[in-house]
Parts: structure tokens; sequence; C-alpha cells
């Protein structure tokens, strides 16, 4: 399997889902969504991940949008697939094996959540999955989604136990695990950050990227932000840091993707319409974070 770890340098953006009033699907916002992020520099689109309030989506659904998304692109970014997570192993070799994968670069396959496995079960089922896999996976390990941690030495085994695994979506936050990770890796494997906040340090030690939550709503500013750092311009990197790093806090405050759909609202991409059991922003808070923005 060909290294792929240059398309995946950069920018990735985590696509958020728009809903109409009723909570269908907005195909016509989604178009929207994916014209703004390409326009504004980012690299790669990754739909159908927790920010694109994929727990909330049957298959069907998943299915459309994927299809939508590979349309619109129309070849010009190459698309991760976001729903490859799971706590079954098995449904998830079956759902692998029976999938259509035309137009997609490669997975995005978070660490099994609420079951809480140990080192070696998460170890034993991602091997399952690249056992099956015709396409790259790129792991991701989100404890405050799955509430266990894949350690680094277990990042590591994986990288170089397959090359389908060609990289990681680390979002611990832990600069010192990511730190590990990037010293410890094999040449073809990359290493992403999954939190906006700590993308640039996350660089500065040799990282890769972002895989971006606020790139849905200022793609521009945070992909300029990662090329400076990849180009180690630092200076200019964290002064363009600091013109959004006060809006992470209100995108978050009620949680993914509550915040940046309202900040999406507000820039006049899509609505803010969010399924069950996640709930829209507080008007308070929702008034906060338009204040936050106006200052962008």
């Amino acid at each position: 399997m060909p290294s792929m770890e240059n398309i995946f340098r950069g920018t990735g953006v985590a696509l958020i889902t728009p809903f109409h009033e009723n909570r269908e699907v907005d195909f016509d916002a989604y178009e929207k969504v994916i014209e703004h992020v390409i326009a504004g520099g980012v690299d790669y689109l990754v739909p159908l991940g927790s920010t694109g309030e994929t727990a909330t989506l049957n298959e069907d659904e998943a299915r459309r949008i994927l299809d939508f998304v590979i349309e619109k692109n129309a070849g010009r970014k190459p698309i991760v697939a976001g729903n490859f997570g799971g706590n079954n192993t098995s449904e998830m070799v079956k759902k692998i094996k029976s999938y259509n994968f035309d137009g997609i670069a490669a997975i995005l396959s978070s660490s099994p959540g609420y079951v809480k496995p140990s080192q070696e079960g998460i170890y034993a089922h991602y091997m399952a999955l690249a056992e099956v896999s015709p396409v790259p996976i790129i792991l991701y390990n989100v404890p405050g989604r799955t509430k266990s941690n894949m350690e680094w030495s277990t990042t590591i085994r994986l990288a170089n136990a397959s090359k389908t695994f060609i990289g990681i979506k680390e979002a611990t936050g832990d600069l010192i695990q990511a730190t590990r990770i990037i010293k410890n890796k094999p040449d073809h494997f990359f290493v992403t950050s999954g939190d906006d906040e700590v993308a640039l340090p996350m660089v500065a030690a040799g990282g890769d990227g972002v895989i971006s939550v606020i790139a849905n709503a200022y793609p521009k500013e945070f992909s300029s932000m990662i090329n400076a750092a990849l180009a180690q311009d630092y200076v200019q990197a964290r002064a363009l840091n600091f013109t959004t790093y006060d809006l992470h806090h209100w995108l978050y405050v009620e949680g993914n993707p509550v915040g940046i759909k309202s900040a999406m609202k507000l820039k006049g991409l899509a609505g803010n319409q969010v399924r069950l059991p996640l709930h829209k922003m507080s008007e308070s808070n929702y008034a906060l974070l338009k204040e936050a923005m106006g200052k962008v």
C-alpha cells in the first residue's frame, strides 16, 4: 500500500452535517460548507466524524452524505470517511468487507468506546480491521469520548505491525504522549492533532497538522496557521493562532458540534440545528460566541 503521509499533511476539516429545522440533512447547506472550506485552503475533507453527528445518522443517511461529498468534491481534495469507529469489532469488519470505497482515500477509525478495552484488546481490534480494509486506516485516539486511552506504545506497535495504518488523529491534548509517538513512529506514519487548541504546539513538536473543527467556519485562518507552522515560521503561526484562539472556549462550552454549528449560522453558512440528544446552544452563550467572533 503506497505511503500517504504527504496527502494528509496540513489541515483536514471534520465536516459538520447541516440539518433543516425538521432535522433532515440540508444538502444545499452541505454544499456551501464544502465550497467554503475548499476555497479556504484546507487540504482534505473528513465527513461523518463526531463533528458530523454520525452517531445520530442511520447507515442510509451516512452513505448518502458520503456519496454527496464525493460528488461535490469532484476529486479536488482527498476524502477521509469518518464513520468507521465502533465497539463491535465483528460488525465493523463486516461493514468494511461490504463497503464501496470508491472515491475514499482513507478511513478514520476511533478506538472502541464505552467498553474500555485493554491495550491488547485495542491492538487486536485494529489488526482485525487492517486485515480486511482495502484502503488505508487513520487511527483515532479520543479518550474524552471513548473513556479509554490508546497508549503511545500501542500506537507505535500498530504503526509497525501494518502499513495499512498510515497515521493517527491524536486527540488527547497530551503533548507528552503525542511527542513520544512522533519520536518513535516509522517513516510512513503521520501524526495529526485532533484538538484545535494544541495543533500549533503539536506541529512544533514534529506533527503533521490537524483534523480541525474550527476550520468549518475559519478554514483560511486555521489552514494558514498550520501551513506557517509546517514551514517553521512560528512567529507568523503564533500570530495567526491567537486570532482565533479565544473562540475555542465558546465552540466547546456546550459540546461539539453545538458550538461550531452556532458559528456556522452566525457566518451564514448553515443552520444551527442539531439532533437529540444534543441541543442548540443557549441564548446567553450564543451571544457570547457572537461577540467573540466579532473580534476575529
